[in-house]
């Protein structure tokens, strides 16, 4: 017998997964209204000064209530920062989304782990690859295709219809199932192409040209972690969406880049005039309040 069959290389295995999301699960995930922003009893002030150090310094609640005390003598316990923070990022959420303007064609996304009541859950990310803005934060208690489609679905959703759109990810097959659900007629005028980066080296031609997008979307993680690193975990969800809301906001439209010419992602004129950042976050909260309310 000169070569011997193995029948396991010549049968054929089909998998097919169709997947029929509604409007209503299709939702980004956004903060909840704990209570009127009205209920805080401090000033505008007050309130850009908690958010300059918990949010733009990535200080903990604990110590920033400190520093309010020690430096500015005003007394407010932690958890008066944790609910000012809840109170605020219902409205910021509300501003990122009217102000997030348009995307380039090339967006890479990747899912990053936190802790939400001792429980692993995930941070979904993406982001433009020539303005760098965040284009979408979507929270999730899995890696599923159910978020990975909610967070594609929200980054294109100010692209222009006429740009075809390129989707660099990593190898986490949920991004393939949400691409091929987004691609169906049904679903919009968008046809996107899934470029997935697989591994630390440059194994294929795809991981080759888009390693840099893939290494973007890594050192927003990066960032990300910084910032969210002093919570230790969250007590519940609406806590750890209230803080990526507003690392959202700080990134997209107060933090500086280097890359950019030390400019912002989305420059805002009524904000190119205030010299200092507590001043910069009251302009732009005093902004968000006029927005209309959430659907």
């Amino acid at each position: 017998m000169l070569f011997s069959v193995k029948p396991f290389e010549f049968k054929l295995h089909y998998i097919f997964r169709e997947y029929h999301f509604s409007e209503h699960q299709l939702v980004h995930s956004a903060p909840n209204s704990t209570a009127p922003i009205t209920q805080i009893r401090n000033s505008l002030n007050t309130l850009a000064l908690i958010l300059t150090f918990h949010v733009s310094f990535a200080i903990s609640a604990r110590k920033t209530a400190y520093i309010l005390r020690e430096v500015f003598k005003l007394k407010l316990s932690y958890q008066s920062v944790l609910n000012y923070c809840e109170m605020t990022a219902y409205h910021c959420h509300n501003f990122n989304l009217a102000f997030k303007g348009p995307v380039d064609n090339t967006l890479a996304g990747d899912e990053t782990y936190i802790k939400i009541s001792g429980k692993r859950a995930y941070t979904f990310l993406f982001i433009s690859s020539k303005n760098l803005k965040i284009t979408a934060n979507h929270i999730a208690s899995s890696r599923d295709t159910l978020p990975a489609t909610i967070a594609i679905k929200e980054s294109i959703r100010t692209a222009d219809p006429k740009d075809s759109m390129t989707i660099v990810t990593d190898g986490n097959p949920s991004y393939q199932d949400a691409v091929h659900f987004l691609n169906k007629p049904e679903n919009g005028n968008h046809q996107l192409n899934l470029k997935q980066v697989i591994g630390l080296q440059n194994l294929d031609k795809v991981s080759e040209e888009f390693r840099p997008f893939k290494q973007l979307i890594e050192r927003l993680n990066r960032t990300y972690k910084f910032h969210v690193r002093p919570a230790v975990g969250f007590a519940s969800i609406n806590g750890a969406i209230a803080l990526t809301t507003l690392f959202v906001t700080h990134y997209n439209f107060l933090r500086p880049h280097m890359s950019l010419n030390y400019n912002v992602p989305v420059p805002l004129d009524f904000l190119k005039n205030i010299d200092t950042l507590p001043n910069r976050w009251a302009k732009l909260i005093s902004t968000a309040l006029q927005l209309p309310a959430l659907a």
